[in-house]
């Protein structure tokens, strides 16, 4: 689009038409493909999370930074909250928390939400207001959001864990169980990201509340003295993080980048509006097209 020469987008979109072509469990695609002979691996895991999360995400953001001119993007992205709904959405128990678990070998469910899955209600709301999708995603977006908030709050450091898995039994005490190796944090972007697009079109100051929280965390648990900011090894208790001594490049890129958008004046807002602009899976800024 920036240098007016098609053959960019052409290849680039070539990939979106084959998995747009190629069998899916309704909407669902598996987290593994061949990249020999492009079909998906039947057997492997359907999730939201790692190596599967920017699928979805960019079914709608494609369909909207094209002017909503692809209309099967519209379409698989529709096709795809549906079967999240149907077959991956669960909740908790004892406190019916609203979660996204995963169907290992495309059959099992299993209980596990990685900290990736945060990016969704963001995408949610998105779709929501700027691209008019149903009143459940809406819905969906709010339960999912609290969920992904509640992750934080129920540790000490109010930092969330890497992975979290959820209770369905219903003798259960606790709805989250955090297991030793998923305590980790890595200074992940995908909660403050959805709490940017639910405070902007809902302005809520309870998102932005909570923004501060995570942030004070960051600041009290991983701020490092020579400056910049380290991975921890558990959030589950405040006086032994075990800092890793390892910032990733996301941290700068994307997770300062929304709190900052979060704390901004209503100008800075409104210049770099979902409505004017997209922010894709790396949180580099796209213009929205008409056309």
């Amino acid at each position: 689009r920036a240098s007016g020469d098609p053959q960019f987008e052409k290849k680039a979109f070539a990939v979106s038409e084959l998995l747009h072509r190629s069998p899916k469990k309704e909407g669902l695609v598996p987290m593994f493909i061949n990249a020999e002979t492009g079909r998906f691996n039947a057997d492997s895991t359907l999730t939201l999370g790692a190596r599967a999360d920017s699928y979805y995400e960019y079914l709608l953001k494609q369909w909207l930074q094209t002017g909503k001119a692809i209309s099967w993007l519209k379409e698989d992205y529709l096709d795809a909250v549906e079967g999240i709904q149907k077959h991956l959405v669960r909740r908790s128990e004892p406190n019916k928390l609203l979660f996204i678990g995963e169907l290992v070998r495309g059959r099992t469910f299993y209980p596990k939400m990685d900290h990736l899955v945060c990016y969704f209600p963001g995408t949610l709301m998105l779709g929501h207001v700027v691209g008019g999708m149903p009143q459940s995603h809406m819905e969906l977006a709010r339960e999912l959001m609290d969920t992904c908030i509640r992750m934080y709050s129920i540790n000490p450091t109010f930092l969330s864990p890497e992975i979290a898995h959820f209770n369905l039994k219903p003798q259960g005490a606790r709805d989250i169980l955090i297991k030793g190796n998923d305590a980790h944090n890595l200074l992940r972007p995908e909660t403050l990201e959805s709490l940017w697009y639910m405070y902007y079109f809902t302005r809520n100051e309870t998102y932005r509340d909570v923004a501060w929280r995570i942030f004070q965390g960051f600041e009290k648990h991983c701020k490092v003295p020579g400056g910049g900011y380290t991975t921890i090894g558990s959030v589950l208790n405040a006086k032994q993080t075990g800092p890793r001594d390892m910032m990733e490049s996301f941290f700068l890129a994307e997770t300062l980048k929304y709190l900052y958008l979060l704390f901004s004046e209503e100008d800075v807002l409104e210049r770099y509006s979902p409505t004017k602009y997209l922010f894709n899976t790396e949180a580099h800024l796209l213009p929205l097209y008409t056309s």
